[in-house]
């Protein structure tokens, strides 16, 4: 069963099923995680669990692509990743972030549970970084400059603190060329002007040669040979 809406918008038609299972594999085993760091259940049950988790594995592992094949749900041209690591909803180490347009660049919000915890009770800053370095790609490929992460930036201002809203936002400070300079923030959702976290990046578009070393070995679901049209990591944008 596949979806029949393949305007330039929705991206490539997929099989809503398997859209809708995979969905639902990322938002269980999401709440997989979030338990087996909070459990204080005795070991045998641990134990036990484990043995179901690696069961369901095997189960789900008999078939798998390679690094280099799109996953079939995915269309990058459009932004549709489902198992991207920060806004794929079939990815369970995605909170996931669901990044939408505003007046300034872009935004999301977030509450992140004790999966992410670096010090006692606060989000690891390694976290930050990542969920930073993908906003920024986002608010780029909103303003329509394609690129990768040359170089990415970070000040601490304060911890982020576990199980609190949490709200992210970037935007696009300059374009010179193939270079884009993007800046980001991340503070509480209570106190969004005062950002605990502030990033900056450079991102570059890749001259046509290195896009092809990069991508060149790139294919679809099926095996047919499909380099990206762009190079970054096309982010799915909710248009206000």
């Amino acid at each position: 069963m596949t979806t029949n809406d393949d305007s330039p918008e929705a991206g490539a038609p997929y099989d809503a099923e398997l859209m809708t299972a995979s969905t639902d594999l990322g938002a269980a085993l999401r709440e997989l995680i979030e338990a087996s760091v909070v459990s204080t259940v005795p070991a045998d049950e641990i134990a036990a669990a484990a043995d179901l988790v690696r069961r369901a594995t095997a189960r789900i592992g008999a078939s798998r692509r390679t690094a280099a094949q799109l996953p079939e749900l995915d269309d990058p041209f459009t932004g549709r990743r489902v198992f991207n690591p920060v806004v794929g909803i079939g990815n369970a180490l995605a909170p996931p972030l669901l990044v939408r347009q505003d007046e300034r660049g872009v935004v999301a919000e977030v509450t992140l549970g004790v999966a992410y915890e670096g010090p006692p009770s606060y989000v690891h800053g390694g976290m930050s970084a990542l969920f930073m370095d993908q906003l920024l790609g986002s608010a780029a490929g909103a303003a329509g400059l394609w690129g990768m992460t040359a170089h990415l930036e970070l000040d601490y201002r304060g911890p982020l603190p576990l199980e609190t809203p949490l709200v992210l936002r970037a935007w696009v400070e300059s374009n010179e060329g193939r270079k884009s300079v993007i800046a980001g923030s991340i503070a509480l959702a209570s106190a969004p002007e005062k950002p605990l976290v502030e990033a900056r990046g450079i991102f570059v578009m890749p001259r046509p040669e290195k896009a092809q070393a990069y991508f060149g070995a790139i294919t679809d679901a099926a095996g047919k040979h499909t380099p990206p049209r762009r190079p970054g990591d096309a982010t799915s944008v909710q248009w206000s």
